[in-house]
């Protein structure tokens, strides 16, 4: 703007006239001062009606504080008592559950004794060598025996296993492994045997329609499909055994050839076993548990995971090895002092017996009983290093044992001449076809020309549940280990049951899941049915399992029917039934590498594991049930529902009452699972205890105690075992 025009602005703004101010009425400033005056009095109102608010919460406070101070004065007072109550039923329970199975032990041992029925001691070695020496001398070629020899040595093989979970010297332990190994190695043989014998005699039992020869072999423990190209067909592409489900397909190379393609199905795994032993570590000192026999790892940190390197990069110096010594002697010591720290932390029931025992957090089956073995190693991840991609066997489990799909040069066939049958004999016997195995300095697009690959198709096996598609992954003997790359034109179709795949060779492949796939569990329920009965619930993320509990034994329930008729129904003991339903596929226990790969509520394991003892010895009595507010209360409380309840009708839902379990007492909560927030205040009228059990007892009526006096040492076992097992307030 010009300066001229600005001057001239202003000055029209000096010469306006001077605004008129209105002026207010006499009822206008009346009305303003009532307005101001009801402010005022407004003002003051809510200014006192705060101040005693602010007074009445104070006071509330105060008396909540002081009422609270009496409770704890109170709980403080008969603190010794209870928790030298809460000690006595435990250690009297101990003290009887390992008796009876020490006298378990000894009868059984006398009655295998007994029986003297030639099999030989797995725990001599003189006697196993000489068992395997004989047994693989022996000149005898019948199928029906071999295939009866073989059942009987996956007995011994059972045995070993159990001997190898249970063995604390190291150089005892070794000594069994090669035994294992031994034998396992033997079996395998004589079923090569076996395939050897029936294709000596393929031309025999040709097939009229198929000028072939294709034979199906079954027992309990495997399923042998061979084929005999006798024909040699340039059109022919593939074969399905019907009866089986299992079927494959060949190359135009191949089906002019003079081959014997077999599919071995062993219903167990050895294979795995091998991966595990290959990767061993030392395992550290164990503690056991005050309530039962199982063994706790003292390293409780992470296992450190081992990377897929060269031969070179796997040697280890001297100084490295002195550090990792080190470093486990300073875990093991800082486990000691943090049990001595702990010793009474765990007041709610985790109290060292008289011989020192400290009480901890641990499963009943080891870590490789989770994975179907005997060991306790560290494995490698999934781990992918210059294109190999090798299995964690700690995050996937196979399952429904292995396949052999090989392909051998079909031995020569017997020709009649005058009456005597003349045969050919070879040196080495079953000569396994070399198909694409070692590979060649060719790039990878003239060996896909030169070997395409080749197709299979399987039926999952009828005692396994997929939760969810299966992963397929083939044997690397070279590595020991499960590799996952190499697959290809996978199809599932999971209404039939049947997988089909194509691999680059004639390799063993095994079918595997996510270890922890039905993590974190939804909801969990443990309710008394009668007397040292009761019934244990796990809503999983894929599938709802129910466990019947009856003194020691325990039976599995599920809406499932698929995988589980070899289960449902059956009576067994704990470890039995966990073992049955890992290798099944239905997996709902943890172990030390679980929290690795599922997320968890963070839980105290002392304060946990003193709350599945208690829950134990209530079990007859009273009902447990997953809390939301759980995942509320932080890492040193513990929140559940409970509930007296008798016979074996559902919980009625009103009848649910909230506690919270703390290191130093436990209380009964205020708060409902319908609540808006969580809140810690104790329910009016209810007292503080020491102790879970004496917390419980303010609500019982008096059958409802007696009930749980009275239960027998092998249910409240069970039970603890079986909670421990799963650890529901941690994984929920």
């Amino acid at each position: 703007m010009f300066p001229w025009l600005l001057q001239r602005s202003r000055v029209s703004q000096l010469n306006m006239p001077p605004q008129k101010v209105k002026k207010l009425t006499k009822a206008q400033k009346a009305k303003q001062q009532q307005e101001e005056e009801e402010r005022r009095l407004r003002e003051e109102e809510e200014a006192r009606l705060q101040a005693e608010k602010e007074e009445q919460e104070r006071l509330e406070r105060a008396r909540k504080e002081e009422e609270q101070e009496k409770l704890e004065l109170k709980d403080r007072e008969r603190r010794e008592d209870e928790l030298e109550e809460l000690r006595h039923l435990l250690e009297e329970n101990h003290t009887a559950v390992t008796q009876w199975k020490r006298d378990a032990l000894e009868k059984a041992e006398w009655e295998k004794y007994m029986r003297c029925d030639g099999t030989p001691d797995p725990a001599v070695q003189q006697e196993m060598n000489t068992y395997i020496s004989l047994w693989r001398d022996d000149p005898q070629v019948d199928i029906t025996l071999i295939l009866k020899q073989c059942s009987a040595a996956l007995q011994l093989v059972e045995d070993l296993e159990g001997l190898l979970r249970d063995v604390e010297d190291p150089q005892e332990g070794q000594k069994y492994q090669e035994i294992l190994i031994s034998l396992q190695e033997l079996i395998h043989s004589k079923h090569h045997l076996v395939t050897e014998e029936i294709l000596k005699r393929a031309n025999a039992n040709v097939d009229l329609e198929t000028g072939n020869m294709q034979t199906v072999v079954k027992d309990e423990n495997i399923t042998l499909c061979l084929w005999a190209n006798i024909k040699k067909n340039p059109r022919f592409t593939g074969l399905n055994f019907g009866e089986v489900g299992f079927g494959f397909e060949l190359p135009k190379q191949l089906a002019v050839s003079n081959i014997a393609v077999q599919i071995l199905h062993t219903h167990y795994d050895h294979l795995s076993m091998l991966a595990r032993m290959a990767h061993l570590r030392i395992p550290t000192a164990s503690y056991r548990s005050l309530a039962g026999d199982e063994d706790v790892t003292a390293d409780m940190d992470e296992p450190k995971q081992e990377e897929i390197i060269d031969e070179e990069d796997m040697k280890e110096d001297n100084e490295t090895k002195q550090e990792r010594e080190d470093k486990e002697v300073q875990s093991m010591q800082g486990l000691e002092d943090r049990k001595s720290e702990a010793s009474f932390k765990s007041r709610s029931g985790s109290a060292q017996s008289a011989g020192g025992r400290g009480s901890q957090i641990q499963t009943q089956i080891e870590t490789l009983d989770a994975e179907g073995d005997s060991t306790s190693p560290s494995m490698q991840q999934t781990t992918v290093y210059q294109g190999v991609q090798v299995a964690d066997l700690l995050q996937y489990t196979p399952l429904g044992g292995v396949f052999f799909y090989e392909v051998f040069h079909l031995p020569p066939q017997a020709h009649q001449a005058n009456g005597w049958e003349i045969r050919q004999i070879l040196d080495g016997g079953l000569q396994v076809f070399p198909y694409c195995m070692q590979q060649s300095s060719a790039s990878d697009e003239d060996n896909a020309l030169t070997c395409p690959p080749v197709g299979v198709t399987v039926t999952l096996p009828d005692r396994v549940v997929f939760l969810e598609t299966p992963q397929v992954a083939y044997w690397d003997a070279e590595g020991k280990h499960w590799r996952m790359d190499g697959i290809s034109d996978m199809s599932y179709e999971e209404e039939e049951a049947k997988i089909s795949f194509k691999m680059d060779s004639f390799r063993a492949f095994v079918l595997m899941q996510e270890t922890y796939a039905n993590f974190p569990f939804q909801s969990w329920e443990l309710r008394p049915l009668d007397q040292n009965s009761a019934l244990f619930t796990v809503n999983g993320a894929h599938m709802d399992i129910s466990i019947t509990i009856k003194g020691d034994q325990c039976m599995l329930q599920s809406e499932q029917e698929r995988g589980l008729s070899h289960l449902k129904g059956k009576w067994m003991s704990g470890p039995a039934l966990q073992r049955a339903m890992l290798n099944t596929g239905i997996n709902i226990f943890v172990n030390e590498f679980t929290e690795k790969y599922v997320s968890t509520s963070g839980k105290d394991p002392l304060i946990e594991h003193a709350a599945y003892e208690q829950m134990a010895l209530f079990g007859s009595a009273c009902a447990f049930s997953w809390s939301k507010w759980n995942a509320k209360c932080g890492a040193e409380h513990l929140v559940m529902q409970v509930c007296e309840h008798h016979g074996p009708a559902p919980v009625p839902r009103d009848s649910w009452r909230l506690y919270l379990l703390g290191a130093q007492r436990c209380q009964k909560l205020d708060i409902t699972e319908r609540s808006e927030a969580f809140s810690s205040d104790p329910y009016p009228g209810s007292e503080f205890h020491s102790t879970f059990i004496h917390m419980l007892q303010d609500d019982m009526s008096v059958d409802g105690v007696t009930k749980t006096r009275e239960s027998s040492n092998l249910f409240v076992d069970t039970v603890q075992s079986l909670l421990c097992a799963t650890r529901p307030l941690m994984y929920s």
